[in-house]
């Protein structure tokens, strides 16, 4: 079996290893040939196991048009019929441990995480369990061993653009350290696994500085969208931050100040965010992650009248 990068002449035997709605391949045939087109994907970040012509197993990473590194692992495949789920493992092991090694020697101090897409219901469903158990076993063999399951949630206009309540003011701010600050100021308590966890490696300051270039720099939303948002008296409450990506527009990030926690600003905030991107955007679909665990945020899109339409199972290295 030789474990390889792909090439031009790849495309086609990679892309019958893409099946749409499967469980661990987040891009089927068609996105997968536009994010080529954008950069997204690339072929040495799409790395595979061949033997005798044929394309056994595949793994394709994703970045940014601009990034150096890949950001995220997006699809893992093994070509069926491939033997049991131990012989798939032991595929998917060999793929993942070749790739990371490449991506360390070019300068990646740590492998990039695993985007699991999964259903809502999968828990109850065998075949998705199934699907799930033997990639992510050989994710946790190759070091991605923390997992965090996150809610995906999305609006469309038949959920009615939200009216302000009036409760709170929103204006723009173009002073990127006050962005920092608030961003700092919201760590404290966060439900957030993933803020909580790079808060811990960075520090608050430098975790906040850190957001705060992400959303400015790596995404493709407009900096002018980004809003603080004051009480009556003019006192700073939490901050909205209205982004997209490069597949739609997106709640970017949300913040209530540790202080005015407790009054329901969560859903001013969400509001917000919607009725910018609606109104100001033109999006007529919006698109949010939370983790499993942060109820209050996952009950604030379901008042909205945002859909729980799948699961994101994040498995990252410690």
């Amino acid at each position: 079996m030789t474990i390889r990068t792909m090439t031009e002449s790849d495309v086609d035997r990679v892309l019958a290893l893409l099946p749409s709605g499967r469980v661990g391949v987040w891009t089927d045939a068609d996105a997968f040939r536009e994010g080529l087109a954008r950069r997204e994907f690339r072929p040495e970040w799409t790395w595979l196991a061949e033997d005798a012509g044929q394309v056994h197993a595949v793994a394709v990473w994703w970045g940014g048009p601009d990034d150096t590194h890949p950001g995220a692992l997006n699809s893992l495949a093994v070509r069926e019929p491939a033997g049991d789920a131990p012989a798939r493992t032991e595929l998917a092991v060999d793929v993942l441990t070749t790739a990371h090694a490449a991506f360390a020697a070019a300068g990646r101090t740590a492998p990039p995480d695993y985007h699991v897409l999964l259903p809502p219901d999968w828990r109850e469903r065998p075949d998705a369990v199934d699907d799930l158990d033997w990639r992510q076993e050989a994710a946790r063999r190759t070091g991605l061993t923390t997992g965090v399951e996150r809610l995906r949630y999305e609006w469309t206009r038949d959920s009615g653009v939200p009216v302000p309540s009036g409760r709170l003011a929103f204006r723009p701010e173009p002073d990127d350290e006050v962005f920092t600050d608030l961003f700092r100021r919201v760590l404290e308590g966060t439900l957030d696994a993933a803020t909580r966890a790079e808060a811990d490696r960075l520090g608050a300051a430098g975790q906040a500085r850190a957001d705060v270039a992400f959303y400015r720099d790596s995404m493709p939303g407009e900096r002018s969208w980004w809003r603080v948002a004051e009480t009556p008296d003019g006192e700073p409450a939490g901050f909205a931050l209205p982004s997209r990506n490069t597949g739609s527009h997106v709640v970017g990030y949300l913040g209530v100040l540790p202080e005015h926690r407790g009054h329901g600003y969560v859903d001013d905030l969400l509001a917000e965010i919607t009725r910018l991107l609606a109104e100001e955007a033109d999006a007529g679909l919006i698109r949010a992650d939370t983790d499993l665990t942060n109820r209050p945020m996952a009950a604030a899109f379901e008042r909205l009248g945002y859909r729980n339409f799948a699961r994101r199972l994040v498995l990252s290295a410690p």
